[in-house]
């Protein structure tokens, strides 16, 4: 989306009458019309109820014939609905809504939230994981949830099997938000139907998705951006290489967010993801006082409620250590150097201007990965 249309910077009134919350939600449900479509349409036209008017000609100059925003009524039977579940609107713009999604590029123009909105304003963690989480994995999970709990951090997750669920269970006390892939009404597994009214009656449940919506495989991507978004650090708990949880820490990587993962046994395929994340640079978590430290100092002091403490003599510095962020973007570096060619490795250093003991790890991770091939003569080249 484009920086001018970003909601950070021109966020747009949200409605205060009923006719312009069923105007918003008309616009929003509209077919092809997803976060950046809004902000865009709401900008140019100045209200969603001017947009809508406007949506037919701008479909018919796109090349779509009988383009039909969506009507009333239907906007309508969805607002009908959150009110009979108890389900409440926050738009973009109102009070309430989360801060800290304005960091993504396309916040959900309207969220709706059923439980305690307080949540909002206080500081939070996500943390993910495998559904078919081993027996060590929950007992982790469940653990540094209820130690965050007990320090003032509420726990953000997605209330699917295993991790996640350990997780709610261990912070439901304490406060926990559960991110939905479908409507904030429907329960997605079934089998956590009593722990999903648990925390709509003691947490908080939020969805960006239509009231009533059965959650299906795209949707949890989507799901994945705001978990991360929500909180100032995802710490993943069991993750396999391939995972939606993965999709999670790289979400959290594009917001700045802190990406935490607790290590697995080497063997064990559920901890494959989180070993590969500490190789890359993620911090690794042994208990709920290493995701604080790994907290940025403002982060924690803002939550201590306390200025930082002054130093008075000059520490010793730590080591060097790169951030996952640092380690995807030297890793991209050299891949764009190499080539099916070869190329020497001093050579590569030098272009690259970067130290040499920060290269040569990386360059080990890509070769284990398969990425680059070493050639006789010190020489690199490209994998094809």
């Amino acid at each position: 989306m484009p920086e001018e249309f970003h909601p950070s910077t021109h966020p747009p009134l949200p409605p205060t009458t009923e006719d312009e919350r069923v105007s918003w939600l008309r616009l929003l449900r509209s077919r092809r019309v997803g976060p950046s479509t809004f902000y865009r349409l709401m900008k140019e036209h100045g209200s969603a109820q001017a947009a809508l008017e406007a949506l037919p000609d701008i479909a018919r100059a796109a090349g779509v014939e009988d383009y039909t925003p969506c009507p009333p009524e239907v906007a309508l039977a969805e607002l009908r609905k959150a009110q009979a579940t108890g389900a409440q609107m926050i738009c973009v713009g109102a009070p309430d809504y989360p801060a800290a999604l304005l960091d993504l590029s396309d916040p959900p123009p309207i969220l709706w939230a059923m439980g305690d909105l307080g949540l909002l304003s206080r500081d939070r963690i996500a943390m993910v994981g495998a559904r078919n989480a081993s027996s060590l994995g929950t007992r982790m999970a469940r653990a540094l949830a209820l130690d965050l709990g007990k320090q003032g951090f509420v726990t953000v997750s997605g209330l699917a099997r295993g991790i996640d669920t350990a997780a709610h269970l261990a912070s439901v006390e304490t406060g926990t938000i559960a991110v939905m892939a479908g409507g904030v009404d429907i329960i997605y597994p079934a089998e956590n139907t009593t722990l999903a009214e648990d925390i709509a009656a003691r947490g908080l449940r939020l969805s960006e998705q239509p009231m009533g919506l059965t959650p299906q495989a795209r949707h949890f991507p989507r799901r994945n951006r705001l978990i991360s978004g929500l909180a100032r650090a995802v710490v993943v708990v069991e993750a396999a290489a391939k995972s939606g949880s993965l999709i999670t820490a790289r979400d959290a990587l594009d917001q700045g967010r802190e990406v935490l993962a607790v290590p697995g046994h080497p063997f064990d395929a559920r901890a494959a993801g989180c070993n590969m994340l500490i190789r890359d640079g993620a911090t690794l978590i042994r208990r709920a006082e290493d995701v604080i430290e790994a907290l940025p100092a403002r982060d924690i002091d803002r939550h201590l409620g306390e200025s930082a403490p002054v130093q008075t003599e000059i520490p010793v510095p730590p080591p060097q250590k790169r951030s996952l962020r640092e380690t995807a973007a030297l890793h991209g570096l050299i891949l764009d150097r190499l080539g099916p060619s070869p190329l020497a490795e001093d050579q590569l250093i030098r272009d690259l201007k970067a130290p040499a003991q920060a290269v040569a790890p990386a360059l080990t991770d890509l070769e284990l990965e398969g990425r680059i091939v070493r050639h006789p003569g010190g020489l690199l080249a490209r994998a094809t």
